[in-house]
């Protein structure tokens, strides 16, 4: 067993980022999983030389938006893209590798959008989600990490009086997180440090919001509780720039 270091980053747009230092924070992070969020790309459009690494993408069907990849530098033994939902995958919004011991996995949960006009759905692919993580844990354990697109406690966002009500920080999304943490899954980054103040890894473009750190934690990994003793450290690179999300970090024993 050794560590392995697994990295999750909502890229905003892999061709964007790509241009504002992508490949050397890549470089730098040296990570064995390196998990992409929101590539907002199809096919073709940008070829990606990164050495080493097996390469898996999900693309939405919809023209620069969502999608997911996931890098590696063991091969997978299998890779699955969605969920087997015809409803849900249309977005390229999930991935999951057999990685032999355990299963990785990489998402992108749907924003709730302007006037929670997209709250419904999100509480159904909330409920869809957390069920087909539920079959794969009873094979084995299940890392799952991405932009969850929800601040779970107080603790996670910078003003949480000022954005109750508000998508990410309403009561239904924060109500989900707790279920499928309460399904068999850890928050690595609690876990690690419970009372940790202004530790985010998102912030709005507008308002100066990252120099003030006036931000919100909906970049997670989450690991099933069997995998518990192999945590070794949870970090989040706010000094990584190149996206409005910053990377996350898990150090885990597999």
């Amino acid at each position: 067993m050794a560590v392995r270091k697994l990295i999750s980053w909502n890229v905003n747009g892999i061709r964007a980022c790509v241009g504002k230092g992508f490949e050397e924070a890549f470089r730098s992070l040296d990570a064995d999983v390196f998990c992409i969020q929101e590539s907002k790309m199809q096919e073709g459009q940008l070829k990606l030389e990164l050495p080493g690494y097996f390469q898996t993408w999900n693309y939405a069907k919809r023209k620069g938006y969502s999608g997911t990849a996931i890098f590696t530098k063991e091969e997978p033994k299998s890779v699955v893209c969605g969920m087997g939902l015809e409803q849900h995958d249309q977005e390229g919004r999930l991935i999951t590798l057999d990685m032999g011991v355990y299963f990785m996995i990489t998402v992108y949960v749907p924003n709730s959008q302007n006037e929670l006009k997209r709250l419904s759905y999100r509480m159904e692919w909330e409920n869809d989600f957390r069920e087909y993580v539920g079959e794969l844990k009873k094979e084995k354990p299940v890392i799952i990490c991405g932009d969850m697109n929800v601040a779970h406690k107080e603790i996670d966002i910078k003003n949480p009086a000022s954005n109750h009500h508000n998508p990410g920080f309403t009561d239904e999304e924060r109500e989900k997180m707790t279920d499928l943490l309460g399904s068999g899954f850890i928050d690595t980054f609690r876990y690690k440090y419970p009372d940790l103040t202004d530790a985010y890894s998102w912030w709005s473009y507008r308002f100066n919001a990252r120099e003030r750190n006036a931000g919100w934690r909906i970049d997670y990994f989450l690991v099933s509780e069997e995998l518990e003793n192999r945590i070794v450290d949870a970090k989040i690179h706010s000094d990584i720039f190149g996206s409005d999300h910053c990377p996350v970090e898990l150090d885990i024993e597999l």
